[in-house]
């Protein structure tokens, strides 16, 4: 199956924002009151809604709890996404019946839900969206493709993800509860969900949130131009480490590069917060040894051009650290001529 890029197309003109432009809010009480009600029952939605943000002033806050307390409060069924997944893929070739078979399924996955806390993404962030609108709040589930290190896309893959959109102050923004919550670890005795909750992916950079995640609606990336489907798959993987400070590896834009024997490359990271030269750091592995290397650092106000000249010839998996974290990973092939 080829994807197909659906364009959307809107009366009037949307405006999209980030998380920056709530700098002056402190989300402190908001998350307060998310673990005040930390295992409240999912049977009444209004009440909970009520008990969430009833004491909050603005929407932002009040869909910070509704945020904080999902993420923080159901866990990731990585069974159920695993039977999605095969479902998914046996129907991937009828969208007919793999639209009609989503319809049903989503009341089934919404009410184990309900009654065990347990989901898969598509709950998630069905969850968050009917807790926003209880709340007055503009809130839309994204369905699309979600990246990772292990979890390799092609041309042909079938949708594996869905994530939500929310309106504050007229502007649309991107978050993920899913991804949020924890990880899902896998060991001798099967899956098993590890609650870690990470703050990074709630109203996260676009152009960042994008190297990860690829709706199925172009326009739900909030990108004026977005990159195409293969130009999604074909980029660097980039880890969850670069949301904290909003670490953007904006060239190369391929993970897979191949360069001559002391050819000097050059990565350009963008970061909205300020990162120290030398906590830049490339860790370079071959499968057989592995060495972090201190590269050239220049710095033009929130562009960071991060360069290293490889005198030996082979293949490199070249990880970019910024302050000890891995954020993302290039291919790099140097041939000897």
């Amino acid at each position: 199956m080829k994807f197909i890029t659906i364009v959307l197309f809107l009366v009037g003109t949307l405006v999209y924002g980030q998380r920056s432009d709530f700098e002056h809010i402190d989300f402190k009480k908001a998350d307060s009151i998310a673990a005040q009600y930390s295992g409240a029952s999912l049977k009444n939605l209004p009440v909970l809604t009520h008990n969430l943000t009833a004491d909050l002033t603005t929407d932002v806050e009040k869909f910070r709890a509704i945020y904080t307390w999902v993420s923080t409060n159901i866990e990731n069924d990585y069974s159920s996404y695993l039977k999605t997944r095969k479902k998914r893929k046996k129907l991937s070739e009828n969208q007919e019946a793999l639209t009609a078979w989503n319809n049903s399924f989503t009341p089934k996955v919404f009410e184990n839900l309900l009654k065990y806390k347990k989901t898969a993404c598509t709950g998630y962030a069905y969850l968050i969206r009917e807790l926003a609108s209880l709340a007055d709040i503009n809130c839309k589930i994204v369905a699309g493709y979600g990246r990772t290190a292990t979890l390799i896309l092609d041309e042909d893959s079938i949708p594996n993800h869905s994530w939500n959109t929310v309106e504050l102050n007229g502007k649309w923004y991107l978050c993920d509860p899913t991804w949020s919550a924890g990880r899902i670890v896998l060991e001798e005795d099967g899956p098993k969900f590890e609650p870690d909750y990470f703050d990074g992916y709630f109203l996260a950079e676009p152009k960042l949130f994008i190297r990860n995640h690829y709706p199925l609606q172009v326009k739900s990336s909030l990108l004026e131009k977005p990159p195409t489907f293969n130009e999604f798959i074909e980029g660097p993987v980039v880890y969850k480490e670069a949301f904290g400070p909003c670490i953007i590896p904006t060239t190369p834009t391929q993970m897979h590069l191949e360069i001559i024997k002391n050819e000097q490359i050059s990565f350009l990271l963008t970061s909205v917060q300020s990162i120290a030269g030398e906590n830049i750091v490339l860790l370079l592995n071959t499968g057989s040894s592995s060495k972090n290397i201190q590269p050239k650092v220049t710095r033009n106000e929130n562009d960071y051009v991060v360069q290293h000249t490889f005198d030996k010839s082979g293949r490199y998996d070249v990880h970019i650290k910024a302050n000890d974290a891995i954020i993302a990973t290039y291919v790099v092939k140097v041939k000897r001529k």
